[in-house]
């Protein structure tokens, strides 16, 4: 799973280079078609009316995406992108470590059953030591504390119960995190284009419409991106929390009938 992480976290680094590098390019590309238009408004109304169908034309989904970034400005945007893209490398991450973790605890425990009935508990160990999973490791640790009685075993069983679960919340808390975090800063970015419009309203002297809806529009923009990151981040929290839930039953539950099964072997 090391590996897996590693190879999410380069993807995430390299996917927030290519939009920073995107916005670089970008930026200095619309101040300069900013500027023709502007020219060319003066000069000649027509040669403005002809080139606007040209840009909605090359439009599309990714374009109008990496616009609408661009115009919330970088210092904002890359803050909101770096959340989502490492809040998801880390779900991501976690998916397919509970997906792994899963056992089949019917099979599991019958295999254990038959093990100790043909080899004693030292065979039951190791089915437990050939078995991957949460589940196996704290039955292994439950039975290799056999012979210090069936109190020592069930408390060994709970104890490293919760070792597991911390094992399968781990890094949770980042993407609690990153979910808190990325509406904050589009707040926070909403907040001080708030302030930076009425910044121009005043230097101006008059409340012109253009400023005031210019000024909006970027300030709300933020807001957007960063709700938005959030809802996708709390889709895949609130997946991982039930894939949590459904292993940490299944432990529960199979550590009942471990504990069924040593006391029929030990009455033998």
């Amino acid at each position: 799973m090391k590996k897996v992480f590693a190879i999410l976290s380069i993807v995430a680094i390299f996917s927030l280079g290519s939009t920073l590098k995107a916005v670089a390019q970008d930026a200095p590309a619309k101040e300069q078609v900013t500027a023709t238009t502007d020219s060319a408004a003066v000069s000649d109304s027509t040669q403005v009316t002809e080139a606007a169908p040209a840009v909605t034309e090359e439009g599309g989904m990714h374009k109008g995406l990496k616009q609408k970034f661009i115009e919330g400005g970088a210092g904002w945007m890359a803050p909101i992108a770096f959340c989502l893209i490492v809040g998801l490398a880390l779900c991501i991450e976690r998916i397919l470590y509970l997906s792994l973790s899963s056992t089949n605890t019917k099979k599991l425990l019958t295999n254990i059953d038959q093990a100790w009935s043909n080899g004693g508990v030292d065979a039951a160990l190791e089915v437990c030591r050939n078995t991957r999973g949460p589940v196996a490791s704290i039955f292994y640790q439950g039975l290799s504390r056999f012979d210090e009685g069936i109190e020592v075993v069930e408390k060994s069983v709970a104890s490293y119960g919760g070792v597991q679960l911390g094992l399968l919340e781990k890094n949770l808390t980042w993407v609690s995190l990153f979910i808190t975090l990325s509406p904050s800063l589009g707040f926070l970015g909403t907040v001080i284009g708030m302030i930076q419009a009425f910044d121009k309203i005043q230097q101006v002297g008059d409340i012109s419409a253009t400023v005031v809806a210019g000024g909006m529009k970027v300030a709300l923009l933020t807001t957007v991106f960063g709700l938005v990151v959030a809802m996708i981040l709390q889709v895949f929290f609130n997946y991982i929390l039930t894939l949590i839930e459904s292993l940490t039953n299944e432990m529960e539950d199979s550590s009942i009938s471990l504990l069924d099964i040593i006391v029929k072997h030990t009455k033998k």
